[in-house]
């Protein structure tokens, strides 16, 4: 029998809409305020940008599966993703200030970055994850044009400082792979991990 739904353990709005459109129902597993989740993005000296973002959604799932055990919740998979993006072995994770969005973009102009999303679904004692990799080239940018993003508002808590579906698009002259991977929540790899647990989509 197929589940009735699913646990996203993710504050990201753009993957409540993604899994919406997969139409899966979901609930929300979102940390406790206790819960320090932001240390979990830590990156480890040397690590290949990969391999950060399928520990870092690992790290993640781990702490959703203890937080449904604590909460004596009902059981259900449980889904966690996470998005880096990456120039060479560069990781750019979401900017500290608006300083920081600004260097990030400054780097990022011009060239072609890798974006990198890993998705890990549980439930009972299987375990099963995907990633998806995908290029974005973005055209030179001025300092006015990234001045003028970044007081937006639109970087913050996004991987790179930009978000693909807003206003950093008119930036962006080409895309390799999967947009809704670039989005944070690749809808191929998590239709198929989803068909694996017994979801239909």
């Amino acid at each position: 029998m197929a589940p009735a739904f699913i646990y996203l353990a993710s504050q990201s709005p753009r993957r409540r809409q993604l899994l919406e459109q997969l139409g899966v129902r979901y609930e929300l597993l979102l940390p406790d305020a206790g819960e320090d989740s932001e240390s979990l993005e830590q990156v480890l000296p040397g690590e290949a940008p990969a391999r950060y973002v399928r520990r870092v959604t690992g790290l993640k799932l781990d702490a959703a599966l203890q937080r449904l055990q604590r909460r004596r919740l009902p059981p259900a998979p449980i889904l966690c993703s996470d998005t880096t993006v990456a120039l060479g072995r560069t990781i750019y994770g979401k900017p500290q200030d608006d300083a920081d969005a600004r260097r990030m973009l400054r780097e990022l102009a011009g060239r072609t970055h890798r974006v990198l999303t890993a998705v890990a679904v549980a439930g009972g004692r299987r375990r099963l994850e995907a990633l998806s990799d995908s290029r974005v080239t973005f055209a030179p940018l001025s300092a006015a044009q990234i001045a003028a993003y970044v007081a937006g508002g639109e970087p913050a808590g996004k991987a790179g400082a930009y978000g693909v579906q807003g206003r950093a698009a008119a930036f962006i002259p080409r895309i390799s792979g999967s947009y809704s991977g670039i989005m944070g929540l690749p809808m191929h790899e998590t239709a198929q991990l989803l068909r694996a647990f017994g979801f239909k989509t």
